[in-house]
């Protein structure tokens, strides 16, 4: 069991939204990982823990979405539904801080450094939707803010199974302290 200080502590969820959980994901489904971190989310605003949901969103006409010049770009020929944005039923609970980020990480662009600092918040937990996209950009560029990570293996997902489980395997393991979410605890 991981014991984390409530008064130091915030859950970050990543991407728990209807777009993106209709996507198909591995090797966990969206739903799985959706109830996992609405079970942890619950856990956590229990204990008095920050809960702070990032969802990604563009404009209609992709004005504000990143520069696709790249090999492999993100399809955007149609238009993303009206509510593509929309975080998943019941998952945003009154007092949850939410951040509407436009790249893949959720601190990149928004205001999520300064409301964890003003909160005094020193360790993050990071989960959701998808494990080498929005998780390990925010996990990335949180360890370079000088954050102290934990991220539960079990409350992420990806496109591809084989980056999900490299990314576990070789890369977050040199940036947080990995774990599952059934292992997360609060104490003072």
């Amino acid at each position: 069991m991981l014991a984390l200080d409530p008064k130091t502590t915030a859950l970050v969820l990543i991407d728990l939204q209807k777009g993106i959980l209709s996507m198909p994901v591995t090797p966990y489904s969206g739903k799985d990982v959706l109830e996992r971190n609405r079970a942890l989310a619950q856990r956590a605003r229990y204990a008095g823990v920050p809960v702070v949901l990032v969802h990604v969103g563009f404009a209609r006409d992709f004005a504000d979405a990143p520069p696709q010049n790249v090999d492999a770009p993100l399809s955007s020929a149609a238009p993303l539904p009206a509510d593509w944005s929309d975080f998943a039923p019941d998952l945003q609970q009154d007092g949850d801080l939410v951040v509407l980020k436009h790249q893949w990480g959720a601190f990149t662009g928004t205001d999520l450094d300064l409301q964890l600092r003003r909160r005094g918040i020193r360790t993050v937990i990071l989960a959701g939707i998808a494990t080498n996209f929005g998780v390990e950009s925010t996990l990335r560029h949180g360890w370079e803010l000088g954050y102290d990570l934990v991220v539960p293996e079990d409350g992420c997902t990806s496109l591809d199974k084989d980056l999900h489980e490299m990314a576990f395997k070789s890369v977050f393991p040199r940036l947080c302290r990995v774990t599952r979410t059934n292992e997360i605890s609060f104490t003072a």
